[in-house]
């Protein structure tokens, strides 16, 4: 079989960093959401809720659909799904937030300076 006939499997990482400037907002659009799921039994309810409520990282993640990100892509089934929010002590500057768009080019100085 060549590769084209067999299923492949790709793991697709996204990093997103988002500033919340309208926590109330958010808040609101999370209970909108918990209470609208009609699978959710009440007990977890109240507390998805809760956890909205006391953390925006919380009230993020349920709104967040993963698959939204590949709805319509042509030729793809998503087989799986995980996602996680935090808190986070963000500055654009500080090295740990880059996301590597420039890494060939970083590396390439890296090994240029090392020859030298």
């Amino acid at each position: 079989m060549s590769t084209s006939e067999t299923a492949r499997y790709v793991r697709l990482r996204v990093d997103v960093v988002l500033e919340i400037d309208g926590p109330a907002e958010l808040t609101e659009a999370a209970e909108g959401r918990i209470n609208g799921d009609e699978f959710m039994p009440e007990d977890e309810r109240v507390q998805a809720r809760a956890a909205a409520r006391d953390d925006s990282a919380e009230a993020l993640a349920y709104l967040v659909e993963p698959f939204d990100l590949i709805r319509g892509v042509p030729g793809i089934e998503m087989v799986q799904a995980s996602w996680s929010t935090e808190e986070v002590e963000y500055d654009p500057d500080a090295l740990e937030w880059d996301l590597g768009e420039e890494d060939g080019d970083a590396e390439d100085e890296e090994d240029d300076d090392a020859r030298a």
